[in-house]
């Protein structure tokens, strides 16, 4: 039986099973066939090669659809996310990390406003025996079955706080998150959510979500680059850009750095006045966490913000604090009493 934590989000997939983690571009293609398969230099990793067969379709998954797919499959629409996206991204993630058929207790998020509608939706989905077809770069193929018995499914947030409750052996290390009043700013691709636990309890009046993401940001930056190159670029193709400062668009470098920094302020100046609205009554917070993969806007965040704020740990991959947090409470919930519960199945919020 394996334990995992899987966090699909609308830019990244990203999983981890205590030990290893994969992070993906949330995108899939047609499975055009390769006519030369070879990688003539370097080593990538695991997850830049995922080709599946679920329900007999053939997909290409993450940089994989991105790289060799003539039409790639990527939304900001959450219903049809959830409907379209969800299982595809959680299978690609589970079999990259249970590399042989076997049975999954998988814990997962949502962001907090969608949370109550579409928990039992999201876990039904996932919940179930799926027959899949793996076939790895050299074109060998693999027959695997994914049988995910439990799923429990958390306000997104929650999961970076558990990460810092909880040790790797889901004990409680760090009482200060545990009895304290926590403000979460959760940054993702589409949504920003924010939510405040006062001694692990969730406060309905504190939490709400938004489509502050860092998506609306990418957008402007991409209209900005149509207007001077004449190219629509896609937003799932930024993300490097970005992080780089510059692009080459048909052999021309633009310099995106002046252009980032316009817009990831205003961007964060929107996220710190809904605080300020959202938070009016919790003067009493103890402390502030900035996570999510859009914590990027946290320098220009945190001078905006009132009381004390966790310092980032960038020597960690800040995508990956919501989905260790998830995995760290699977290990809570079952890692003890994997043979108790092996005949109890569970949706939404029940075990």
């Amino acid at each position: 039986m394996e334990i995992l934590g899987i966090d699909v989000g609308f830019g990244f997939t990203k999983a981890t099973n205590g030990k290893d983690s994969v992070v993906f571009k949330s995108i899939f293609g047609e499975a055009a066939p390769i006519q030369f398969r070879e990688q003539l230099l370097d080593h990538a990793g695991a997850e830049s090669y995922i080709h599946l067969e679920i329900d007999g379709v053939p997909y290409f998954i993450g940089e994989l659809a991105e790289r060799q797919s003539n039409v790639c499959s990527f939304t900001l629409d959450h219903s049809q996310f959830i409907e379209n996206f969800a299982k595809t991204m959680a299978l690609a993630a589970a079999s990259s990390l249970v590399p042989e058929s076997n049975s999954i207790r998988l814990v997962t998020g949502l962001p907090v406003g969608y949370y109550q509608r579409q928990r039992d939706q999201i876990a039904n989905i996932l919940k179930g025996r799926h027959t899949l077809v793996q076939v790895d770069a050299k074109g060998n193929r693999k027959d695997l079955t994914i049988n995910i018995v439990q799923v429990r499914v958390i306000p997104q947030p929650f999961g970076t706080l558990l990460d810092h409750i909880l040790s790797d052996v889901a004990e409680v290390t760090d009482r200060r998150f545990a009895q304290g009043k926590i403000g979460v700013i959760d940054i993702g691709f589409r949504t920003s959510d924010y939510t405040i636990a006062d001694h692990t309890r969730y406060s309905e009046r504190g939490s709400h979500t938004t489509d502050s993401g860092i998506a609306q940001g990418f957008a402007l930056i991409a209209n900005r680059l149509r207007e001077v190159s004449g190219v629509n670029i896609e937003l799932y193709r930024l993300y490097d850009a970005v992080a780089r400062g510059s692009i080459k668009v048909r052999g021309k470098t633009i310099d995106l750095k002046k252009l980032t920094e316009e817009v990831f302020g205003k961007l964060a100046t929107a996220v710190a006045t809904e605080v300020e609205r959202l938070w009016a009554e919790d003067w009493d917070i103890d402390l502030i966490v900035i996570t999510g993969g859009g914590a990027v806007l946290a320098p220009y965040l945190k001078p905006l913000l009132q009381g004390e704020v966790l310092p980032l740990n960038t020597s960690k991959d800040l995508r990956l604090q919501n989905v260790r947090g998830y995995w760290k409470y699977a290990k809570h919930l079952w890692g003890r009493s994997t043979t108790s519960q092996s005949s109890t199945t569970g949706t939404g919020s029940t075990e």
